[in-house]
């Protein structure tokens, strides 16, 4: 039988559309970070596999959830996961919301509005920032400003997959009744490009994706770690170019994505005005000498 190890697709952190753990953060915690995207990227792979029946995906997405709690058999994928939490002192409770999202996945593949999407999005994307932030030992109100950060490069990924999703999986994350207000169809997704009608109800998703970011805005002044705040400003940067070609592109007929060199340039970019703000504000916040 298929098992967690097998069924992974060999895609790494490297190969997402922002930094994961980067070296912008500290040695300290790009490990826990490195851990829990490894046990994600393993769930999701599990979820997203082609072949395998649901209740084969059921039973190893349960595996992973009794060895993270250190219950069950432990898997290469959770254990150096458990053993961060362990070390930390942190619950496992994003990565158990991440696995209820991946099971989600098993069971669904139509979402009805975009309130529907969020909800989704409040399982299989906010989960990540939380965690993140909790490393850094950040405080939770910053999760708000996060969780609509994290949404947003979620349903990013949503429209670049889409065709892809469909294609596979017979998955669509565009929510049903915006396909509708455009007069487009599920259907229309397995095509070499997208219809008229399709791009507008894409480019509609897209903009409110753009909503998404401008609410993650105010993430940053409210991070107390200066290397994070960076990492974090260069991701809002790449979050917001990519939502804007995918509303102005055709995610069926190309790749929407960035290549590393205009990845590094729109996160930098976006990291250095982050700093050069910083250090005006720092500047600005020096007392005067007295004359």
């Amino acid at each position: 039988m298929t098992t967690v190890t097998e069924a992974l697709s060999g895609k790494a952190h490297g190969d997402e559309n922002f930094p994961v753990a980067s070296w912008l953060l500290s040695d300290q915690n790009r490990g826990p970070i490195l851990a829990f995207y490894r046990f994600a990227r393993a769930a999701d792979d599990v979820a997203d596999h082609p072949t395998l029946p649901p209740d084969r995906k059921f039973v190893l997405l349960d595996g992973l959830d009794a060895a993270l709690r250190g219950r069950g058999a432990p898997i290469p994928e959770a254990e150096p996961l458990r053993l961060a939490l362990s070390e930390r002192d942190l619950k496992p409770t994003h990565a158990l919301d991440l696995l209820d999202a991946f099971r989600l996945d098993v069971r669904k593949n139509r979402y009805a509005d975009w309130a529907e999407l969020m909800d989704y999005c409040r399982l299989s994307a906010a989960p990540v920032g939380r965690f993140v932030l909790d490393v850094h030992g950040e405080d939770q109100t910053t999760w708000p400003a996060s969780d609509a950060l994290c949404a947003a490069l979620q349903v990013n990924n949503h429209l670049q997959d889409c065709a892809l999703d469909y294609r596979r999986l017979d998955r669509v994350y565009l929510p049903l009744d915006i396909l509708a207000a455009h007069r487009a169809s599920v259907e229309m997704l397995g095509a070499p490009r997208a219809a008229p009608a399709l791009r507008g109800a894409i480019a509609e998703i897209a903009r409110r994706t753009s909503e998404l970011i401008d609410r993650g805005e105010k993430l940053i002044p409210e991070i107390k770690d200066l290397r994070l705040a960076v990492e974090i400003a260069a991701i809002q940067a790449l979050a917001r170019r990519l939502a804007r070609d995918l509303e102005s592109r055709d995610p069926l007929s190309e790749r929407v994505q960035f290549g590393k060199a205009g990845f590094a340039l729109i996160g930098g970019l976006g990291a250095l005005r982050f700093l050069a703000s910083a250090l005006v504000r720092s500047v600005r916040a020096r007392p005067k000498a007295s004359a």
